[in-house]
Parts: C-alpha cells; structure tokens; sequence
C-alpha cells in the first residue's frame, strides 16, 4: 500500500538496512509502512539476496523483496558483500555502506539489532551499519571524498525474531495500530512466500506486535532501540510512557 499523503518535504529520509531479503520487513516493516503513509520517503538496502536459504532461489527472493518494499510505499536495492551466512564486519563494508548513506542524505538509519542469538549476519550487519554511521559524518575520510560528509539524526536497532531483543533496554515503541499500516505490513510480509512453507512467520511477528501494543495501551507497536540517547529539544515531543502510572 503506497502512502497517500504527499511527502513532506521537512522530513528527511528513512534508510533501512537489512542482511537478507526478508529482514527488514519482518523486523520492521510495521514501522516503515507508518512512516511513508505520513509522507517520508523510504529507502530498503538489502545486503544479499538470501543465497543460502533452505527455501527460494536468489532471483525469487530478490523479486519478493521488490514487491514487498513496492507493499511498504519504499525503494529498494541489492548490495553484495559476502554472500548470505557468510558476512564479515570489516571496514571496506562499512565505507561501502557510508558512501549509501551520504548518497541518499537520511535523517534516520534502521539496522538489526547486535544481539548475538540470531542469524550471525544480523548482528554482524548491525555493526557495519553503526561504523558506516560514523564515518559518513568524517569530512577527511578518504575514501568518501566523492560526496559531502553527512551525519544522520538518529540510528536504530530492530529486533527480526523475539531472541534479538536486546535484554534490559528500553524499546521506542511505534505505534503502528492503524489498519492501512497493518493492511500494508502484513502483506510486505506475505509477499515472500518462499520463506513461509514451513513457517507462520507473519503470524508470529503480528503477534510480537500484538504483545507489545497491548503493553503499551496500543492494539499494535513495533520496538526500536537507539544507539545513543535521543535528544530532544523540549518535553512536548514526548509521547506517553508505556506504563499508565
């Protein structure tokens, strides 16, 4: 479902980071779907096409993908770095990584959590992405010359399964309760159907939602985690707490 509210033109861009074609829709697609439906631009970069998979070939996950991310109202492209089950966090990655980011100019960067029970690509992708993070902002950095330093607004974690929740850190929580953002997520995550033959996976990530949004006062919320503490300019841009004292 493509947003229909024209895009802001005062918000920046939403850049999303994910190892395997499928990451950053399950993880957080709730979120993305929320954020282009209020108009901000999204931009999916998926860092394999899921070649080791049990199920789906590399050119079916890629077109599912395509079509997922067209679900979301986002843009997609494909980055090959090691290959799926095979990634390495090394700093010609994150350089790579960088130059996308003062590429496309986002305001926020999601990228999968740094938990290590989960797939090793995950959290291995997740410091990439924290060390592109910061070189993008170097104005000496050699190897970025080509375009102008950019320093992101925020970078934040998702969780792809309930295990890569980091334990003891308190969540952002979206709410994503609305029915054309959930319309809009569950089918993003349907759409890659070689990965649900033996798996209920979209079930599993509405119920997560479920769970957290009801804990929150919501019917529905995905968790981000920030990678350094969110600054804000005053009180009023702060929402409710989850807990109702």
């Amino acid at each position: 479902m493509r947003p229909t509210v024209k895009p802001d033109p005062e918000a920046g861009a939403l850049l999303a980071f994910g190892a395997h074609p499928d990451d950053i829709e399950f993880g957080c697609g709730g979120v993305i779907a929320r954020e282009t439906r209020a108009g901000r631009r999204a931009h999916l970069v998926v860092c394999s096409s899921g070649e080791s998979a049990s199920r789906g070939t590399p050119s079916r996950r890629r077109a599912e993908a395509r079509q997922a991310a067209a679900l979301l109202g986002a843009t997609v492209e494909f980055v090959a770095l090691d290959g799926d089950a095979s990634l390495e966090a090394t700093p010609a990655h994150a350089a790579r990584l960088a130059a996308i980011i003062r590429r496309l100019r986002p305001s926020h960067v999601l990228a999968p959590t740094l938990v290590a029970n989960q797939h090793p690509d995950h959290p291995r992708l997740g410091r990439i992405v924290r060390d592109a993070s910061r070189l993008a902002r170097y104005g000496g950095f050699s190897k970025l010359r080509a375009r102008p330093p950019h320093p992101i607004g925020a970078l934040l974690f998702y969780a792809v399964t309930p295990e890569a929740e980091p334990a003891g850190e308190i969540p952002v929580v979206i709410d994503i309760s609305d029915p054309l953002v959930l319309r809009a997520w569950t089918s993003a995550m349907a759409a890659h159907a070689s990965q649900l033959a033996t798996r209920n996976y979209v079930e599993l990530q509405v119920a997560r939602a479920r769970v957290l949004g009801l804990r929150a006062g919501l019917d529905y919320a995905q968790a981000l985690y920030p990678s350094d503490p969110l600054v804000f300019g005053s009180l009023g841009p702060i929402g409710a707490t989850a807990r109702r004292f």
